[in-house]
């Protein structure tokens, strides 16, 4: 077996009992002695701190912004161009099927884009910038970084004691902050749900500032079962689960991350991975959609469960692709495929729990609201 990767802060996770677990590489915390129900509560009410230094930070360089950000339109389907300095957007890799290779955050830091993918992906993702991008632009994967998400309400109350000018930021700003002399680049961002801020740090402040957020009355260390669950609740998708190679950023109703200058008749129409199919599903809709789902009872319908549309017979019409029980809600939430005619909310389907099916409802997304700084 491959030895698992560590990141910077694996003794400060060791030091305060977290269970660790294979992840992505890497040895992660999946929960801490507080508990995942705990720990999930904690966010939602106060703020919660996780490290996601696994995931890939990566620095894209070239003669000027412009540069850069055309060449990196021809991957995705976003705006970059129009992207302000000091603002970061969601984007999408796709493939040339209109499928989504991975999802990403990226950021106008003026000089360059700062660019955050998914763990499991990064080398993928990596490879693939340096074959599709030219050569007047570098692709340059950061390597001396930790990277941790400060959540939930009181994220800013904390953060504000160590560096001020947070709490002047908006949802989706970015800017540089000096913590305790560790240049600090800071983000009003997370995937929670709710208000935060996500923070690139020098390696070699990570524990430290870790240390000094987890001191603060508000604050506790938080695992990837709370947040996954938090994620969940959050209508937020989780790669290789509810999004894939194989599906379109319309069937997963990410259509809001495209925007208009991209679409047909925009002025940069086009041009990406996959236009042709993608487009024609923003014009003409898609065969099956992601929807909310809340099953009756008290048992979760776990990822890969059946969907069908009535309580005996038939073949399956979808699947759930993310299922687990909502703490904030106070019972089973989940996430799953669906045809077109079947994602009405109030619709009434059957998930298979054990060999027998069980009734679930079409709800609207998110299962539990935003909670995000505008």
């Amino acid at each position: 077996m491959t030895e698992l990767l560590e990141t910077p802060l694996h003794g400060l996770h060791v030091a305060l009992g977290a269970k660790m677990v294979p992840f992505a590489g890497y040895a992660m915390p999946v929960h801490y002695p507080l508990g995942v129900m705990k720990e999930h509560l904690h966010t939602r009410a106060a703020a919660g701190l996780f490290d996601v230094s696994h995931m890939g930070q990566v620095i894209l360089r070239g003669v000027d912004y412009d540069t850069i950000a055309r060449a990196l339109e021809a991957m995705v389907p976003m705006d970059v161009l129009g992207l302000e300095p000091g603002r970061q957007r969601y984007g999408l890799f796709t493939n040339e099927r209109g499928g989504i290779e991975d999802d990403l955050m990226f950021a106008n830091r003026g000089e360059h884009l700062f660019v955050v993918v998914n763990a499991a992906c990064k080398a993928d993702d990596i490879a693939r910038m340096r074959a599709a991008l030219p050569a007047e632009v570098t692709v340059e994967p950061v390597t001396d970084r930790a990277l941790v998400a400060l959540q939930g309400p009181k994220a800013e109350a904390a953060l504000s004691r160590l560096a001020p000018g947070v709490a002047e930021m908006r949802f989706m700003d970015v800017a540089t902050h000096d913590i305790a002399g560790a240049e600090c680049w800071i983000s009003r961002s997370g995937y929670t749900g709710e208000d935060g801020f996500e923070i690139s740090v020098p390696e070699a402040a990570a524990e430290a500032l870790a240390r000094a957020l987890i001191e603060m009355d508000e604050v506790e260390a938080i695992g990837l079962g709370a947040r996954d669950s938090l994620r969940l609740e959050a209508g937020l998708c989780l790669y290789g689960h509810d999004i894939d190679a194989g599906t379109t950023p319309i069937e997963a109703g990410l259509v809001w991350s495209i925007q208009k200058v991209r679409r047909a008749g925009g002025d940069r129409e086009g041009g990406f991975p996959g236009a042709a199919p993608i487009l024609r599903q923003i014009a003409e809709g898609a065969p099956r959609r992601r929807v909310g789902l809340r099953p009756e009872g008290r048992a979760p319908m776990r990822e890969g469960t059946a969907l069908f549309a009535a309580p005996e017979g038939g073949e399956a019409i979808g699947a759930v692709s993310s299922g687990g029980f909502g703490p904030s809600v106070g019972g089973p939430v989940a996430m799953g495929y669906v045809p077109e005619q079947s994602r009405a909310e109030g619709t009434t389907l059957w998930g298979e729990v054990r060999g027998k099916r069980m009734p679930v409802n079409v709800v609207r997304l998110p299962h539990v609201p935003a909670n995000f700084k505008r």
